[in-house]
């Protein structure tokens, strides 16, 4: 074989091997899903126009991990779950919290922080400190979540629960005198009664029903175990409570 024949069998293997990388890389481009609206978990930084949060970071660095790129946009919590079910999206992260029903349709990955349900009241409201106290008052909560389906099953008829599609609407709300008080998750509550609602509203009563929240993948994704390998990595190394820490103020408590 000449020089010339041996360089176009160089060129051709090159093309070859070119587009197979590209192909791979296209490959391992996952759409993702988030909601704009929990803060500190997912937001919008209106001087970059980008996402970020506590969530973000947590996917940045599982999905450099795990070996894959994400895409990413944003839409109603509501519509999260129907979107990875259907396969419109690949994953969703968005504080979702681990639930049979929810693991029925998706696959979920191992746990990557715990959470539960927490009242939030205005800063002079002296009435409500639990739970029962809600009977009768007008309660906010966000569509499709846990909290609304905890306040259905345990307050029914008993309240006038309404709806809302993000959490600043029910924020605004209560601060508006629309409802007597907000039931939502526990680190979204106390992280806006510390900025934009500090000193107009307060949380109060215990923590309700222990959740935890996880990546939401389609079923029988492939990247469902390489994603548990890098959150175990991320824990083991120090990495997860530095992004902890970084949103929170403070590392995690938890294992």
């Amino acid at each position: 074989m000449n020089s010339d024949m041996l360089k176009g069998v160089s060129l051709g293997l090159a093309l070859i091997v070119g587009l197979s990388l590209a192909s791979s890389a296209s490959a391992e481009t996952l759409q993702a899903a988030t909601d704009p609206s929990f803060v500190p978990f997912e937001m919008m930084d209106q001087e970059s126009g980008e996402m970020v949060g506590f969530d973000m970071d947590i996917l940045d660095e599982v999905a450099k991990r795990a070996g894959f790129e994400v895409d990413l946009r944003t839409m109603d919590f509501n519509g999260i779950i129907p979107a990875v079910q259907t396969g419109n999206v690949d994953l969703a992260i968005a504080g979702i919290t681990i639930t049979d029903e929810r693991e029925e349709i998706v696959d979920f990955s191992d746990p990557y922080y715990d959470s539960g349900l927490r009242i939030l009241v205005s800063a002079n409201n002296e009435e409500i400190e639990e739970v029962d106290d809600l009977e009768g008052m007008r309660i906010g909560t966000k569509i499709g979540s846990t909290s609304y389906d905890y306040l259905q099953k345990n307050l029914g008829d008993s309240a006038e629960i309404t709806p809302y599609p993000g959490s600043s609407d029910m924020y605004m709300a209560l601060m508006g005198g629309s409802v007597d008080a907000v039931f939502y998750d526990a680190p979204n509550v106390g992280y806006f009664s510390q900025t934009k609602g500090e000193g107009r509203v307060k949380t109060v009563g215990p923590l309700y029903e222990g959740q935890q929240y996880g990546i939401a993948f389609a079923n029988g994704s492939q990247w469902v175990e390489p994603a548990n390998k890098a959150l175990a990595e991320m824990r083991e190394d120090g990495t997860y409570d530095e992004i902890h820490k970084k949103w929170f103020g403070e590392a995690s408590t938890t294992e």
